[in-house]
């Protein structure tokens, strides 16, 4: 097992990564759940995995959740937060997230709110929560005016990242995951990076020592930032690179399942590598590197990937101005200088950001 060690003050748990964590940690997941709790499970993971959850954590309540962005609601956060009442869970208990994302934010959402606040144990079942969403404390739900716009800092007392639960991920959702990999090596990690340019096909294919590589290193840099920025009043804002783009083609979908998180993520990283590019702050090289990386392995790079979405660059720059890092109406942009360095960007003009949508509009998918 890899371990990476989030190493907040008074607050600092682990990240145990490997194939049969979950087995491997069962006595400290049957602890910090041994008083009153609960699972909120992804309905289509719990499907596939119950006997190994409750083989591990036996007799718990199990709340099942449908999979897909839509449970991210208020309707599923009150019907959620009143199963895990009703089902008895304290203070001093913990609400455990069986799943992806979705299930990992919705339920981290619960946890911080319920009795104002008990335990959360992360069990991310798919490869962008694994890297990405179930470290670092962020929990949300989405509203009608955007994406993750109503949630709470929260960090969990343990996360659990069995590997094995992979092998049953359609591949779509493993590239969707995989982009959220190439964003740690784009943001700051540039020897990362180009360990994923000769390494990345093993990690797509399960490959046991490539695929905990990747995720313990993107662990211990998401780590390491939340360590230094636990609540995005400036460095952990680098981890929303391509995020303020993507979140945009995103809303134009209505989160409906037709373009999926990570696939957003792709596409805003491409076009964030291009519009630092357009504005003379990184080479056309690099983005075009970047862009490669990401489309080599079959992830969307252009907004004409989104052939399903009606998309248009007016309601897209509307929904950027949505973004949770918007202050006193200026854009916020995560922009690169070169692979492995991003920068913070604020005072975004909206009519270049305009300008550059609609040229990007016109570009041909590769």
């Amino acid at each position: 097992m890899k371990r990476v060690r989030v190493d907040l003050p008074g607050r600092a748990y682990d990240v145990v990564i490997g194939p049969g964590a979950l087995v491997a940690e069962a006595q400290a997941l049957r602890d910090l759940t041994a008083k009153p709790s609960a699972i909120v499970a992804d309905e289509t993971v719990l499907s596939t995995h119950r006997e190994l959850l409750e083989h591990v954590l036996p007799g718990l309540p199990i709340i099942p959740v449908p999979s897909g962005e839509a449970s991210k609601s208020w309707a599923s956060f009150e019907r959620v937060s009143e199963a895990l009442l009703a089902a008895g869970v304290e203070r001093g208990g913990s609400v455990v997230a069986f799943g992806g994302g979705v299930t990992g934010d919705l339920a981290g959402f619960c946890a911080a709110t319920l009795r104002r606040g008990c335990k959360l144990v992360q069990i991310p079942s798919t490869l962008l929560s694994q890297v990405d969403s179930s470290v670092g404390g962020k929990t949300a739900i989405n509203s009608a005016a955007g994406k993750n716009l109503v949630g709470a800092f929260h960090q969990p007392s343990l996360v659990v990242i069995d590997t094995d639960l992979l092998a049953t991920l359609p591949r779509r959702e493993l590239l969707a995951g995989y982009a959220e990999v190439i964003k740690y090596g784009a943001l700051g990690d540039a020897e990362f990076f180009t360990w994923l340019e000769q390494h990345g096909g093993g990690v797509l294919d399960l490959d046991a020592d490539p695929l905990a590589e990747a995720i313990a290193t993107s662990c211990a840099a998401k780590a390491a930032i939340v360590t230094e920025d636990e609540k995005e009043a400036g460095r952990r804002a680098l981890l929303n690179l391509g995020h303020t783009f993507g979140h945009a083609i995103e809303a134009e979908g209505q989160y409906d399942g037709r373009l999926l998180h990570g696939e957003g993520v792709a596409i805003g990283m491409a076009m964030a590598a291009r519009f630092s590019a357009s504005q003379g702050l990184t080479s056309a090289e690099d983005a075009e590197r970047l862009e490669k990386l990401i489309h080599r392995d079959g992830l969307p790079t252009r907004l004409a990937d989104v052939d399903a979405i009606d998309l248009d660059a007016e309601r897209l720059l509307h929904h950027m101005g949505q973004d949770k890092k918007v202050e006193q109406g200026s854009i916020t942009l995560i922009l690169m200088r070169r692979i492995g360095e991003a920068f913070v960007a604020k005072d975004q003009d909206p009519d270049t950001i305009l300008s550059f949508l609609q040229q990007e509009m016109a570009l041909p998918a590769l």
